[in-house]
This record gives C-alpha cells, sequence and structure tokens, in this order.
C-alpha cells in the first residue's frame, strides 16, 4: 500500500505526521492527568501512520481498506486509552498487537471459512487473555502464559489460533520508525522451531563464531523466548540494537550453512 497520493476513508495519507517517542509520551500523560480530547485528538492523528503500517499485511483478501483502516483505529484508541505509562515500553511496541488483535477479530467474526464452534470459542477465550496479559504486563504473552491463563493445554490454544489466522511470513514488516523496522518475529517468542534448526552441528558452529553479545540475545530471544524490549533491559542496550544486533546474526548463521 503506497502512502503517497492515497485517500481512506476521507484522510488523505500523504499528509499524515508521525509523531516523535518522546511526544507521544508527553500526550499520553496530559490525556491521562487531565483527559485532554486535544491530546487523544493528537495522538491518535499522530499514529495513523502506525495503523496504516499494519493493515496492509490484511489487505488483498476481499476486505475494504477504508473498513479495515476504521477497526485499526478503533485497536488504537483501546491502545491510548490502556497505556501504562509507568512500564518501559515504546508506545508503538504496544499498540502493535493491539491493532492487530482488533483487525484479527473483525476477520474471525466474518471469514468465510469454517472452524468449529469449540475451535472458534477456544481462540476468543486465548484472543481475550492475551489482551488482559497485555494490559497487565505491557508486552506481548507467550502462548504458555495465555494458556495458564484460561486453564487449557498449550497445544490446544495453538491449534485454536491457527485456525482462525492465515499464515504469514515472520520476515514481514508491520511497523517502521525511520531506520527502525518491527516485523512479525519481534512480537513473537516460540523456541519449538528454533530448537530444531540450533540441533545441527553446521548451525552449532555458526553460532561459536558469533560474538557473546549476539548469542546471548538468540539465546534469550528464542530459547528463553523473551521479547526484544525485555532482552534490551536484560543486558542494558536499546530495543533497536537488539533488533539489529539479532537479525544481523540470524543473516550470518544462514550465511554459514
Amino acid at each position: 500500500m503506497a502512502y503517497n497520493k492515497v485517500v481512506i476513508s476521507g484522510i488523505n495519507t500523504s499528509e499524515l505526521i508521525v509523531l516523535k517517542e518522546e511526544e507521544k509520551i508527553r500526550l499520553l500523560k496530559e490525556y491521562k492527568e487531565t483527559g485532554s480530547k486535544a491530546a487523544k485528538d493528537a495522538l491518535i492523528n499522530g499514529n495513523l501512520r502506525l495503523v496504516l503500517s499494519v493493515i496492509q499485511r490484511f489487505t488483498g483478501r476481499g476486505e475494504d481498506v477504508d473498513d479495515l483502516f476504521q477497526i485499526g483505529v478503533v485497536g488504537l484508541i483501546k491502545a491510548i486509552n490502556n497505556f501504562d505509562l509507568t512500564k518501559e515500553v515504546r508506545f508503538s511496541t504496544y499498540c502493535v498487537p493491539m491493532i492487530t488483535g482488533e483487525l484479527r477479530r473483525h476477520l474471525r467474526d466474518f471469514s468465510q471459512i469454517k472452524v468449529s464452534r469449540s475451535l472458534r470459542d477456544l481462540a476468543y477465550k486465548a484472543i481475550q487473555a492475551k489482551e488482559r496479559l497485555i494490559l497487565k504486563n505491557q508486552r506481548e504473552p507467550n502462548i504458555e502464559e495465555i494458556a495458564n491463563e484460561i486453564g487449557e493445554k498449550r497445544a490446544d490454544v495453538v491449534i485454536a489460533l491457527e485456525s482462525i489466522s492465515d499464515p504469514i511470513s515472520l520476515y514481514e514488516p508491520v511497523y517502521s520508525d525511520s531506520d527502525d523496522n518491527m516485523y512479525i518475529m519481534d512480537q513473537i517468542g516460540d523456541k519449538n522451531d528454533v530448537d530444531s534448526w540450533m540441533g545441527s552441528i553446521a548451525i552449532r558452529d555458526a553460532i561459536k563464531s558469533l560474538g557473546d553479545r549476539e548469542r546471548n540475545i538468540l539465546y534469550l530471544r528464542f530459547l528463553q523466548g523473551k521479547t526484544q524490549v525485555e532482552v534490551a533491559n536484560e543486558i542494558g542496550i536499546s530495543q533497536a540494537q537488539v533488533s539489529r544486533l539479532e537479525k544481523s546474526a540470524i543473516a550470518r548463521i544462514k550465511d554459514s550453512v
């Protein structure tokens, strides 16, 4: 989806502004403390490009782009209303799964693919639990946490969520902030697939050639299932640095095997 000269829901996307993180925090504080409608409107308008970035991977399915955009804005407003300023997390990092969840809920409810009622009900419970955990912890929960929250087996939760989801690439971008791109893989932490490829001798040798910090990042991200924000806090660097080091390490491993 191009941004130049594209009008969606009456909005010229080429004229959208992008707020800096410090400006977002200032407006969030003003809105939380005073209930200022002007601050909330500024936050919405300053994050519409983020909504556009997220809805890109939901287009091409016969859905009206205007509808997707409006639903994405609903997710944005929920993120604004529920964001906890006491947590050390970027607003965009918190916002993306909220917008994505709102869009997935819409597509699930209006999907033409028939899924059993029991699976749909379990998936709906899992999505609700996921949103509760995001609000509580200000980060994306892993499958184990969601399963524990609703008292279901991990495997059943995975199957239920997969039944209402379309396959997407882990390397598909969902948001770009200057040079710091956010990909699907940045939002998840599941060690099962990584365990299998880390078992090969060639990959083990490639990992040994990495620096200590790169190996530590891969260990924390893929073996312990931590988010980039959690890794950044643990080793004392920014989330953007973690993202770049992680992608560089993975690229070097791929080139070596």
